[in-house]
């Protein structure tokens, strides 16, 4: 790699580090190419995206962005997985991490704050952005439902009795 692809790969990993909204570190020592290449699936999938590169460039273009904490972590084989998401990346790679004991969390960054395997974990916990507009929409919507629900009870509960009193008069009537 030539100083021009050196500074390339800086610029596009500083540009990682400021436009994600969360960056998860791990050592991948022991994954054979077809393992490697399910986790770039499954992070596909959740919309995160997984990047393996020298730890020295890494740690030249984590200067001065919001993900600066992660420097420490970055020795020995490598990778960093990101999203725009803040759930994505980790809920991914601790679920690949589960299946495949070769793949061990080190730690990540949101934004300015620091995480800990057990934080990475945590947050792979947590429901995604996505799901967590559609509860919000459906708390929007229920207390709607709930209304033309109450204006249309009283209607058919009237229905109901004088239907009963229709009944009654039938029967008493034959």
């Amino acid at each position: 790699m030539d100083r021009a692809e050196k500074k390339e790969a800086v610029a596009a990993l500083n540009e990682v580090f400021t436009t994600s909204s969360v960056v998860v570190v791990a050592h991948y020592a022991g994954l054979t190419v077809a393992q490697m290449q399910r986790l770039r699936k499954q992070m596909r999938e959740a919309g995160a995206k997984v990047q393996v590169a020298k730890n020295r460039l890494v740690k030249i273009a984590l200067d001065g962005t919001p993900s600066a904490s992660l420097a420490g972590l970055m020795t020995g084989q490598t990778l960093i997985a990101y999203s725009s998401d803040p759930v994505a990346a980790p809920k991914a790679a601790v679920a690949f991490a589960k299946d495949n004991d070769k793949l061990v969390i080190l730690g990540g960054a949101m934004g300015t704050t620091a995480l800990d395997p057990n934080s990475v974990r945590a947050l792979a916990t947590m429901p995604s952005l996505d799901e967590l507009r559609a509860k919000i929409v459906g708390l929007v919507q229920a207390p709607a439902t709930k209304l033309a629900q109450l204006t249309t009870a009283p209607a058919a509960k009237l229905a109901r009795v004088l239907n009963a009193y229709a009944e009654k008069d039938k029967a008493e009537a034959a």
